[in-house]
């Protein structure tokens, strides 16, 4: 097994405060290794949540649901991404997870994992996997958000840059109505390599 789907964390951000259902539907040779609060395999999670994204859930209350998952790589030999020097991770991170729909909290917390990691390299490779990352993990939510935002992002350590073309990623999602925000991210090797002088 050599992908490992790290902190995903969903937020549900409803208009009101509504009972909500939370299924993860993960491709049978992925799994969860870690969750919490602890998922109900048959039932998910149920919890009740606010409009300013708190949720209660076997009395006690959160701000997000949290799992990890194992399984095959979900990509391999990408050849488009970007490359992400050390010095320039901080800032990358701040545009590209504005780009991608994360508010200021969420990407706070989501640079706070992941550019430690990030700055352990002198470069990093940088992938935000959409089809690949659905087809092994699809959250079922009920009721149904109006506004779904997936972040995946699949990082590989390098030593040195490699070519690769540029990512387009799409516009800035618009918050409407019931909003359900997921992020994680994956260290692993997921790239072609053809190394470049910089």
């Amino acid at each position: 097994r050599n992908f490992m789907a790290e902190k995903p964390v969903l937020y549900l951000y409803p208009e009101d405060t509504t009972d909500v259902n939370v299924e993860l539907n993960l491709q049978e040779d992925h799994q969860i290794a870690y969750d919490y609060p602890k998922y109900d395999a048959l039932s998910g999670w149920n919890v009740t949540a606010a409009p300013n994204g708190m949720m209660s859930y076997n009395d006690r209350n959160y701000y997000c649901l949290f799992w990890e998952t194992e399984g095959p790589a979900i990509a391999k030999n990408l050849t488009e991404g970007f490359v992400v020097s050390k010095e320039d991770a901080q800032e990358f991170l701040e545009e590209n997870l504005y780009q991608l729909g994360l508010n200021d909290k969420e990407a706070n917390e989501f640079i706070i994992y992941w550019l430690p990691k990030m700055e352990q390299s002198p470069y990093n490779a940088v992938y935000f996997a959409e089809e690949e990352y659905e087809k092994v993990s699809q959250l079922n939510i009920t009721p149904k958000p109006d506004q779904l935002i997936r972040i995946m992002m699949l990082v590989e350590p390098l030593d040195a840059p490699i070519q690769l073309t540029e990512q387009v990623l799409p516009e800035r999602p618009k918050r409407k109505g019931f909003t359900a925000v997921e992020w994680g991210g994956s260290q692993g090797e997921f790239f072609e390599k053809e190394f470049v002088e910089w």
